[in-house]
């Protein structure tokens, strides 16, 4: 038997990318409406977490869900918001469900995220949420870290836009190691840039990502599907064949060549 050559083979993210940007954002305030204008003119990708039964005059209409956050991700917040660390289990359940099926009767598609209203969560509710069609929740705080998650149930973010905003977005234009995979992940609620009077930061924030040709800009479930079915890629035991069982691409790095694995498809990727 011959000897094989070891290979160097790295996930990637679409097109061969090795940044991701998203954003997250909670309650459906009306003053979504801007928020999304400045995501979509700058090419940002938003995860908007919606309370669908709290519906006063502050609020997204839900008939307005659909157009307003086309393009984007709406996901779930619990129907009614409660601090759910304090509930019975079976009521927790309960808000999630029937906040998904009120959310997906709107926006016409499978519902599977979450973040935790008042950022109450335990480890039963994590462990709950797979079992109602929940594939990862957003936690509150700051980690002021690219990297990516090691448990997607307890998903923390880079920062809340109050806390250093800018700054980490320069850190984060400035990484250049492609060896590993950077995400930048922005959480807040519309409402507080209303508060604070300060709309001109979230703008500059997206003038300034924006149109990055080494960043992917993504929603946060997008950053979920595209992990699994990297990981998902069936290779052979040398390394130099690769199977996508799965309906969309996946880009790798093959001894420094990007190479696209369309689904469906096995690649030599010696070839």
């Amino acid at each position: 038997m011959k000897d094989h050559k070891l290979h160097v083979i790295h996930i990637c993210f679409p097109e061969g990318k090795h940044k991701v940007l998203t954003m997250s954002y909670d309650d459906g305030r009306t003053y979504d409406r801007r928020l999304v204008g400045i995501f979509n003119k700058n090419g940002i990708k938003g995860t908007f977490h919606l309370n669908s039964g709290i519906q006063d005059e502050g609020r997204v209409p839900a008939q307005e869900w659909a157009d307003l956050y086309k393009g984007h991700e709406i996901s779930c917040h619990t129907a009614l918001h409660p601090t759910i660390a304090r509930c019975p289990i079976d009521q927790v359940a309960l808000q999630v469900l029937e906040d998904r099926r009120r959310l997906e009767e709107m926006a016409g598609y499978p519902v599977r995220g979450i973040s935790y209203p008042n950022g109450s969560w335990t480890r039963q509710i994590a462990q709950l949420l797979p079992t109602l069609g929940i594939e990862y929740a957003r936690v509150t705080g700051n980690t002021d870290d690219f990297s990516m998650p090691q448990d997607y149930l307890v998903w923390k973010a880079t920062c809340h836009h109050g806390h250093n905003l800018i700054e980490n977005g320069k850190r984060f234009l400035g990484l250049k190691k492609t060896q590993y995979l950077y995400m930048m992940y922005v959480w807040g609620h519309s409402y507080e840039f209303a508060q604070e009077n300060n709309w001109e930061l979230i703008e500059k924030f997206c003038e300034m990502m924006g149109g990055q040709e080494d960043i992917w800009y993504a929603t946060n479930i997008q950053i979920v599907d595209y992990m699994k079915a990297a990981e998902n890629l069936k290779y052979t035991l040398d390394g130099e064949r690769v199977f996508n069982p799965g309906f969309d691409s996946v880009w790798i790095n093959f001894d420094g060549r990007i190479i696209e694995i369309p689904g469906g498809a096995m690649i030599n990727l010696k070839g």
